[in-house]
């Protein structure tokens, strides 16, 4: 009973919860459920103390765990680490209106770490189709298209040929396969699929994954054998998963643009990384209306190489990704000898209690084959009926029978056979810094409400509608519902403005502050930190993960946490965030924020994202003047310039409170628990 406070002790000694209590609410983290009525009659009289214990045990339960309002003993953030072997479960979702907030915001955050946020210029596609061949039922040709400035995507066409009228467009994504969308083998092959879809009546583009066969600007493994750039790549989210995800958006441009394609009947379809590719389109594309993500969509394996970026999965994972389809139909095939062997049981249950909110359960379905990790006969044709039903409207399962197939010579297939890349082809080099100046442009036009809400989404940062906090004299200790998180500090009341002082040695260092000693003999109330890992909040970490492989460099181990987990820079923001959240709600009639030394940069960043006014005082030079080299070696954030950088920060945080709107995100209370991690 130690866990249950004396109130809670109090109401049960009342009789106001007991066995015989009528309507009884019971709540677990994130999700309230509806009151129950128990009676009991008298025969049953003897269970009266078994029940009592069993709500005891229930209340006992749900105060221990953050999210009940009770601050954790150990911040959570210090482990341990969610990362891309975690199992990780999906939370419960009560209403649509909860999951489309939700959802919202996993787009907008896949859209910020691809480093799509906003989208690129779509420049003009160029299209180079060429060296037409027709087969029996179908016509292959070669494509080039310029998806960025100088960059070129390759890839095929397959069409059907003897059907007149517009037809569904089908995007083809390949995997990790040796031969890429050449792939031909029992396991898979990708212009086995794209020749079958065709003479079923299928406009299909074939397109390559960066650094395969015809898409040779930039090598696939660029930064490494592990598919992350180098530090300064990553401030600016340029990364191989960005680049294929916009390639992905470019393709469905191209087959829109066709005058043989319906431009609202598309279909995606690809499996391993190619099925990554797929529900990370379909996500963010509301153009997507069909999808099958074959071998992929999985809790217990999120993906390497191409198919992350750091800042990606923080607070969710490819499930619930897959889940943004909803509630268009969706097609998940699993294997049983693979990552996807529990998704009949597992995961897509998960993704069909999406559905569920939209009353569309049908519309997603679920086929395993006995096999190990492929895109076989059995696999394809599960997709080629789902497909029939959904893009061409025929349920006659008996005319998707695969059909026999030939594939074509490389010479004929590959597009750079024999050519060269198109003379204001750029290199890999050239492409980053197109990027950093198109970003910068976009930056210097975007309104401040657009950047406030990208620098949020680099962040991660979060503006809590509550804070607890456990005073005990001067010392107090806050926390957000829910996350798991203890900032604590000394808070000194009074009356007046309120101050919040922030320095990188801790609470104790901003006492002893000019400001503090000035609000503390004023008798203003004056709030002072231990930010993340500093002074008092200094404590023991788990380690990383251990690297899955030898080839995995100690940075590159330190890049994959970033995907599923915020760093030391993000989460000082965060504190400083729920440290002015807390003053905020506490009726302050106005904050001074002041960072002293290093918190100083900390500080203009959570002024920046506050969804309160905020008066930022610069006290000290700390020479940061957001170049690259020092975002890297002091305040190292994924996308951070991406987002608009410091610049974009120091209009932020002294602009006035007219240029801040309400959240189009609400605040963590209000939305779903994070998954549900299985260590």
């Amino acid at each position: 009973m130690s866990c249950v406070s004396n109130a809670v002790l109090s109401i049960v000694k009342s009789g106001e919860i007991a066995a015989s209590t009528d309507h009884v609410v019971t709540r677990r983290t994130h999700q309230c459920l509806e009151p129950s009525q128990f009676r009991v009659d008298a025969e049953f009289q003897t269970l009266q103390h078994a029940i009592q214990k069993a709500f005891l045990a229930l209340i006992c339960t749900a105060l221990a765990t953050p999210g009940f309002g009770q601050i954790p003993t150990r911040d959570s953030r210090n482990g341990p680490f969610p990362n891309g072997g975690t199992h990780f479960k999906m939370p419960v979702y009560a209403t649509r209106a909860e999951w489309e907030t939700h959802a919202e915001h996993l787009r907008q955050q896949i859209l910020s770490a691809a480093g799509l946020s906003p989208l690129p210029e779509r420049v003009p596609l160029n299209p180079q189709i060429t060296s037409r061949i027709e087969q029996n039922g179908y016509s292959v040709e070669k494509v080039l298209l310029q998806t960025l400035p100088g960059f070129y995507l390759g890839g095929n066409l397959y069409r059907p040929v003897g059907k007149p009228g517009r037809h569904p467009g089908i995007a083809s994504p390949h995997g990790h396969w040796q031969y890429g969308r050449l792939e031909n083998s029992s396991t898979v092959s990708v212009p086995g699929r794209c020749i079958n879809f065709a003479r079923q009546g299928y406009v299909v583009f074939s397109y390559d994954m960066v650094g395969y066969d015809d898409t040779i600007q930039v090598p696939h493994e660029w930064g490494g054998p592990h598919g992350f750039g180098d530090l300064r790549q990553e401030l600016w989210s340029f990364n191989t998963m960005g680049l294929q995800l916009w390639d992905s958006m470019r393709a469905i441009d191209f087959l829109q643009s066709l005058p043989d394609v319906d431009p609202e009947r598309i279909g995606v379809t690809g499996a391993s990384g190619g099925g990554t590719q797929t529900f990370l389109v379909s996500a963010v594309d509301p153009r997507v209306k069909v999808a099958a993500p074959v071998n992929m969509i999985s809790a217990i394996m999120q993906g390497g190489d191409c198919e992350s970026a750091e800042g990606l999965r923080v607070g969710t994972f490819n499930v619930e990704i897959g889940a943004l389809m909803a509630p268009r139909p969706l097609l998940m095939v699993s294997a049983t000898g693979d990552w996807t062997r529990n998704t009949p049981h597992d995961e897509f249950p998960a993704v069909q209690s999406i559905y569920r909110l939209y009353d569309k359960p049908e519309l997603v379905e679920s086929v395993q084959v006995d096999a190990p990790h492929n895109y076989n006969k059995q696999s394809r044709e599960a997709v080629y009926r789902f497909f029939g039903r959904h893009l061409l409207g025929d349920t006659d399962s008996s005319k998707f029978a695969e059909q026999r197939f030939r594939v074509e010579k490389l010479q004929d297939v590959l597009a750079l056979h024999d050519r060269k890349l198109p003379e204001n082809a750029v290199d890999r080099t050239q492409l980053f810094e197109q990027w950093v100046a198109a970003a910068q442009r976009q930056a210097a036009s975007s309104a401040p409400e657009d950047l406030r809400e990208r620098l949020s989404l680099a962040l991660a940062a979060d503006w809590p509608s509550r804070v607890l906090s456990e005073a005990d004299g001067e010392r107090i200790v806050l926390s957000r519902p829910g996350k798991g998180d203890r900032v604590p500090g000394i808070w000194i009341r009074g009356k007046g403005p309120a101050t919040l002082i922030v320095d990188p040695k801790g609470s104790e260092a901003a006492r002893q502050s000019p400001a503090a000693r000035d609000s503390i003999r004023a008798g203003r109330p004056v709030l002072m930190i231990d930010a993340f890992q500093t002074g008092n909040a200094v404590a023991h970490r788990d380690p990383m993960n251990e690297p899955p492989s030898e080839s995995y460099t100690r940075e590159a181990v330190a890049q994959e946490f970033l995907v599923y987990n915020k760093g030391d820079a993000a989460n000082r923001v965060q504190d400083v965030l729920t440290a002015l959240a807390f003053l905020s709600q506490s009726g302050a009639s106005s904050i001074t924020l002041e960072g002293l030394g290093e918190a100083d940069v900390w500080c203009i960043f959570a002024a920046a994202v506050a969804k309160t006014p905020v008066t930022i005082k610069a006290t000290s030079k700390t020479d940061f003047h957001g170049e690259d080299n020092e975002f890297i070696d002091r305040f190292f954030v994924p996308g951070i310039q991406r987002a608009g950088g410091l610049k974009a920060a120091t209009l932020l945080a002294t602009s006035s409170k007219d240029t801040r709107r309400k959240p189009s995100l609400p605040p963590s209370a209000q939305v779903a628990s994070a998954p549900i991690i299985e260590h």
